[in-house]
This record gives C-alpha cells, structure tokens and sequence, in this order.
C-alpha cells in the first residue's frame, strides 16, 4: 500500500495546461495507481508506450566494448534500445551472444557476483538462487560467488562448473531489514578492497530472492551496468516512486528511468564508486534522523541520475511473473521468487 500511495501523491505533478491527447493519455496511466493490486489494470499499463531510441546507429553509442558498435537498435521498434546520454539497453533480439562471449574470454573478464542471505532468507531462498546461476550466469566466464550470512555454517554445498568457486563472508544480522539491507553498501565495499578488485574485472550484486530462468550472459556486463524496474519501464515518470523527502540525501524530484537494486553491476572500480556514494549518503541521512522512501534503492536511483550508467539492461533481466506475459519480454532470464515479507522480514 506504501508504494500506491506514493503514487496516488505523484498526480500533484501533472500540469494543468497540457493538450487534451496528453491528458488524456496520462488519465490513462493514473489508474496505474491501482497497479500493485489490481491485475487487469497491470495488463493495460503494458500498453503504455515506451520512448524510442533517437540513433540511427550503434556506431553512435558511448561504447562499453567493441561488439556494442554492433547492436542492432532498430531491431526493437517496441521498445526504447538506448538512453538519451548514448548507452544502449539491453533487449533480446538486439545482439550476438556468441560474439559477446568471445569478445569477453579474449579480454580475460572474469565476474564476482555478490549475494546477501541472511536470517531465513538462507533457508528459503540460496540453494535456489546459486543452483540456477550455475546453470544460466555468466557462463563461459570465471564466476566467483561471495555470499554474505550471518550462518555460514548452513551455506549449501554445490557443486560449482570449472572456473566457478564460492567464498562466504560472515556478516551481523542487524534488528531490521532494512538496516540489512542498506549496510550491504559497506560490505560490498569493503570486499571490493579487500578481495574482489584483486580477482575480478566486474561485479553484480543481487539480491537473493530470485531465480535465474534463462541466460544471463556477458551482453550485461559494462562499466556501470542499471537495470529497469519492471514495475516501472512503461510508466510515465511522474509516477516513479523517488524519495521526495529534501532531508534525505535519496531526494530526486525527477530522474530518467527508475531501477531496480535487485540487481547492479559494472567494473570493480565502479561498483566500489556507487556503494561508497549510497553508504556516505545513508549515513548522512542516518545522523540526521532521516530514511529514504525505499532505502538503498532510492540511493542508487539517486546516484544513477547524477552518474550516468554505462549500460541499462532490460526488465528481461529481472522479471516478477506477477506482471504476466508481455510481447516485449521475449525471454525471461532472471524471476522474482515468491516474496514471503511477513515471514522473513524482521520488523
């Protein structure tokens, strides 16, 4: 209910003075206040159109790596295939996988993912979550997993591809989630200095609760790598839920998409950039008595406003089933498991 309610907030935004189309395509969008509960509603906002990509070619993106120059951003004409500052978005259709893979094996790209589970979260969702990442993340590549538990003792035993290892990092189980949630900032950070940045040419960050149902290969890896909400891609940005408290260091009147912190990722470097960014701002907000809207995801869409990602990958890359099926999600590569909040979550 929090979440329609921002949104019912957001119609204070809506010029009076538009054309009557424009209007009435936003009359449109608004029942999307109801999106969360209401089903058929859901369906229709699918509907809404989406921006188109202005370039002609590929030849004119901000390039992460070479095989870019080939995207084929015409391909999609049902989707927008890049930003307004040059970077491309990721849609199947658009791209070579074999190419991207090649090109990754003869730079020597190797990937770290990180993934919390902590207090039931463990039980419920790990042996899940790492079972089919070996079968779809990143393969060809050498992956090691750092999984964060405050039990390491009950961390599954899988067996791991060549070239694939697991490390786990014992970490406090704070009293909240969503102090669980916001401080995985510093102990991503601090695993970047201390490990990853000696092994790994990239990371992604996840969060546990998903399952990967399809390939999720190096066509996502880049320098700073976003992900679409897919709650959100299609919706007008008047409704996106940014923190709209100017107390918090998250504030953001208006952005360009709104993401999703299920999943993040980019170069070492990088990724230690943004979580140093999000856990300063945190803890500002924290000594001034102060919590974002939606807690370290209001401070990367923060962050991602002023620090232009390099690349945005589709909602194909994380999808709730709850959405249903949609012509534009041609595949499915990573799911929302099923959410249990009021069982997990510590209060």
């Amino acid at each position: 209910m929090s979440k329609c309610f921002s949104l019912v907030c957001s119609w204070r935004k809506i010029p009076k003075t538009w054309s009557h189309w424009i209007c009435a395509l936003y009359s449109m969008s608004a029942l999307c206040i109801f999106y969360f509960s209401i089903p058929t509603l859901k369906f229709f906002c699918s509907f809404l159109p989406m921006e188109k990509c202005s370039l002609k070619s590929s030849m004119m993106l901000n390039l992460d790596n070479r095989i870019d120059a080939k995207l084929d951003l015409l391909s999609r004409q049902d989707v927008q295939t890049c930003t307004s500052w040059k970077a491309p978005i990721i849609w199947q259709g658009m791209f070579d996988p074999n190419e991207y893979d090649q090109e990754h094996k003869s730079q020597g790209s190797s990937v770290a993912l990180t993934v919390f589970a902590v207090g039931r979260y463990l039980d419920v969702y790990l042996k899940d979550f790492l079972y089919s990442s070996e079968r779809h993340f990143m393969l060809g590549l050498p992956v090691t997993y750092y999984v964060f538990t405050d039990t390491p003792e009950k961390v599954p035993n899988i067996k791991l591809n060549p070239q694939r290892s697991l490390k786990i990092i014992k970490v406090e189980r704070h009293k909240r989630w969503q102090d669980i949630s916001m401080m995985r900032m510093k102990s991503i950070s601090q695993l970047i200095e201390s490990d990853i940045r000696n092994h790994s040419t990239h990371v992604f960050c996840f969060d546990v609760d998903q399952l990967f149902t399809g390939r999720f290969g190096s066509e996502a890896l880049g320098d700073s790598v976003a992900l679409l909400h897919a709650h959100y891609y299609r919706l007008p940005r008047w409704l996106f839920t940014y923190d709209q408290n100017p107390k918090s260091n998250a504030y953001l009147e208006m952005g360009d998409f709104y993401y999703h912190a299920a999943v993040f990722g980019g170069s070492w470097r990088s990724v230690k950039a943004l979580v140093d960014a999000c856990h300063r701002s945190i803890m500002e907000d924290k000594q001034n008595n102060v919590e974002a809207l939606w807690h370290d995801e209001s401070h990367l869409n923060k962050y991602f406003w002023l620090h232009k990602p390099s690349r945005v990958l589709s909602p194909e890359y994380c999808w709730d089933a709850n959405l249903g099926s949609r012509s534009d999600i041609r595949v499915r590569r990573l799911m929302w498991a099923p959410k249990y909040y009021n069982k997990l979550r510590i209060s």
